[in-house]
């Protein structure tokens, strides 16, 4: 074992990685009301988990969506669980965002030298706040269907380029399949890359500068 050990540890330099990790010490001034990120971080795996083990189920069709989820709901194993789990800890996930930004705002989080910091944060919360709209959508029940129908059709308020993006968010004039591939892509793809992408930025940037001042 020892020189498996070795081998991984001449090559990764485990070791190093692991002394510097032990080595940063929390700032007496940390109270729990600094832990709402990480409560965020732990609510956003919890969804990845749940999500991934539900796309096993659900079938992203008008005619099948929500049968798919009925499916889940009453058939599959264990699927009351995963989907209530997904479902409460998405509420969980947006509310302790809420209260993270709070925080950092008041803590003065923002200033420098941690503004891309709160740059990225603030892009983090966006994401957040888009995973909930899109992901509304996918039982594609009564308020998910209408749901959708009111977000995508905001933008038609904006003059020359209000129709365009309505028709880019929609992939249609009206409200139908497309649309519901497209939220679905977002939802399972495009907004969990782009989360894990500014994520990877976010920590080591607060890493590098540190927890900002107490309360």
């Amino acid at each position: 074992m020892s020189k498996v050990y070795d081998w991984f540890e001449e090559r990764l330099e485990i070791q190093a990685i692991a002394d510097d990790i032990t080595s940063k010490y929390v700032p007496p001034h940390v109270n729990i009301f600094y832990c709402l990120g990480g409560i965020t971080l732990t609510c956003f795996l919890v969804q990845v988990a749940t999500g991934f083990a539900m796309t096993f189920y659900y079938r992203p069709t008008v005619t099948e969506a929500f049968s798919s989820v009925q499916y889940i709901m009453t058939e599959a194993n264990f699927g009351w669980l995963i989907r209530s789990v997904h479902r409460w800890s998405a509420s969980m996930m947006v509310l302790m965002m809420i209260l993270h930004v709070f925080r950092v705002y008041l803590t003065g989080g923002f200033k420098r030298p941690r503004e891309l910091t709160w740059v990225t944060g603030v892009v983090l919360a966006v994401l957040t706040a888009s995973f909930g709209v899109t992901g509304y959508s996918l039982p594609w029940d009564q308020i998910g269907y209408w749901a959708v129908k009111i977000v995508t059709g905001v933008p038609d308020a904006i003059p020359v380029i209000g129709s365009p993006l309505v028709e880019l968010l929609r992939g249609s004039a009206s409200v139908g399949q497309s649309t519901l591939t497209r939220f679905y892509s977002l939802h399972t793809f495009v907004l969990p890359l782009l989360t894990a992408v500014f994520m990877l930025m976010h920590f080591p940037m607060i890493r590098k500068q540190g927890i900002s001042g107490p309360l």
